[in-house]
């Protein structure tokens, strides 16, 4: 399974982003796709998720700002990114998880490789 990202780059305070997520192919929809946020210095923090019946979670700073949605039929993954703040900026990774794939004792979980968001005028 590989996932494969794209979407970020610069952009000015107030614009707007999106970024994909797309699961390569051979494989059922993931129950779980979410975006986790890391900025130099800090941890990576979940952003947002959505899971097999569309229940999203968001963290509370990007509510009503980020749009998380898939598209279980082509196995893609968004976020859609709103009014950019420069605290915004930071690597965005998508992760996937399987709940009924199990490996190595574990539900199958994969990681995008980042995508480089930059929040500046």
């Amino acid at each position: 399974v590989q996932l494969v990202q794209s979407g970020g780059g610069l952009v000015q305070p107030g614009g707007s982003l999106r970024l994909s997520c797309q699961i390569s192919t051979g494989i059922f929809a993931p129950n779980t796709m979410a975006w986790y946020r890391q900025a130099p210095g800090k941890e990576r923090d979940l952003v947002a998720s959505i899971d097999s019946s569309d229940t999203t979670y968001y963290l509370d700073p990007v509510k009503g700002q980020f749009i998380v949605s898939r598209d279980n039929a082509n196995n893609w993954g968004y976020l859609q990114m709103n009014s950019l703040k420069p605290e915004d900026a930071a690597v965005y990774f998508c992760h996937v998880r399987w709940e009924t794939i199990i490996v190595d004792g574990r539900p199958l979980e994969e990681w995008g490789q980042g995508s480089a968001v930059t929040v500046s005028s």
